[in-house]
């Protein structure tokens, strides 16, 4: 069912061009249709907050319980912003203290950047964590990407993420693990999803705090897993939200800091994403500026990569998220769940199939 506009946030607007369909809040008010809220805490840095904002209200937009989505952006201060994405916040993203007060069927949280050793030293540790704490016991489940994978799992099982040697990006083939979960419900056993991390939370230490692995890459370990209660939150290592061209969007931004000087290293092409000739142009950009030595640089080949890059995940995303918001709308409309569903226990979110 169709997400609602109940702001001016141009993300609506967008996906209505792009053929979505986005109710206005005056026709949606007249479906006699069940309602489901959702928070998107978007704690990304600037360059990459309205792609996240759009990418993950895309992906619940296309999704399909019997409900209305309407989902409620906000970020934290604490994160360090310019005026553009400050002003962008000022006029569409909502207060969190305001949502906790009408309340939330979901929250989904994105990654960031970080810049300390360890998580719980970020500025924006301990509001995200107080957030954490009120979702507890006022959603259905925590939905978390990347970043905030990591975030979660330190601090609830002090589990310390691995620096890996280099950047892990790229596109990777993954196995279902646990077939039977019901987030898992009619997914390919096996799957391509993508990645973008510079660390790594290994299956065992998931699986020694109790957590279920449930998707995973032999390359690159684990994509999806679950709290030890099955459903209260969902844990990505990758990122199910990404479009087409997101981790194109993400090279370009790494090969131009690197052009300005604002990084050391060369960025490394993404891993199984192009197509074969498409990973020759990226190789032969790399290598160009590489070269260059203060000499002009040429830019960045973007409309030439662009028909080189195949989304092979999106299907997948989109079932994996439509079936966690279906277990959040049973979880919500318990009457309705007890008449159609009689003796399922609302703890355990298994039984939902």
């Amino acid at each position: 069912m169709p997400l609602v506009a109940h702001n001016q946030l141009p993300t609506f607007q967008l996906l209505r061009n792009d053929g979505h369909v986005v109710l206005s809040l005056d026709r949606a008010k007249h479906q006699d249709i069940r309602e489901l809220h959702i928070g998107l805490l978007n704690m990304m840095p600037d360059a990459a907050l309205t792609a996240t904002e759009r990418q993950f209200i895309h992906l619940v937009g296309s999704s399909n319980p019997i409900a209305q989505f309407f989902v409620y952006p906000f970020s934290l201060p604490e994160l360090n912003r310019g005026d553009k994405a400050k002003e962008h916040i000022r006029q569409h993203y909502f207060d969190f203290g305001e949502l906790a007060a009408k309340g939330l069927d979901a929250l989904i949280i994105t990654g960031a950047n970080v810049v300390n050793p360890s998580l719980d030293q970020e500025p924006f540790w301990r509001p995200l964590i107080d957030i954490v704490h009120w979702a507890e016991s006022n959603v259905a489940s925590i939905f978390c990407s990347c970043l905030a994978t990591h975030a979660l799992v330190k601090h609830y099982y002090d589990i310390d993420r691995r620096h890996l040697p280099q950047k892990q990006w790229g596109v990777y083939s993954h196995k279902v693990i646990r077939p039977d979960h019901p987030v898992l419900r009619d997914v390919n056993t096996r799957f391509d999803a993508p990645h973008s991390r510079f660390n790594d939370v290994s299956r065992e230490q998931m699986e020694a705090a109790g957590c279920s692995v449930l998707a995973e890459s032999e390359e690159i370990g684990v994509h999806l897993a679950v709290s030890p209660d099955q459903f209260r939150v969902v844990y990505f290592q990758g990122h199910p939200e990404y479009g087409a061209i997101s981790l194109l969007k993400e090279f370009k931004r790494e090969a131009n800091r690197y052009v300005r000087g604002e990084r050391e290293k060369l960025p490394r092409v993404p891993e199984n994403f192009f197509s074969k000739e498409g990973q020759e142009i990226a190789a032969a950009y790399v290598s160009t500026i590489e070269k260059a030595d203060g000499n002009t640089v040429p830019d960045f080949p973007e409309d030439v990569l662009t028909p080189h890059c195949d989304n092979t995940w999106g299907d997948t995303g989109k079932a994996i998220v439509n079936n966690w918001l279906g277990l959040v709308y049973q979880l919500t409309n318990l009457d309705r769940k007890q008449q159609f569903m009689p003796g399922v226990d609302p703890d355990d979110p298994l039984q939902l199939r």
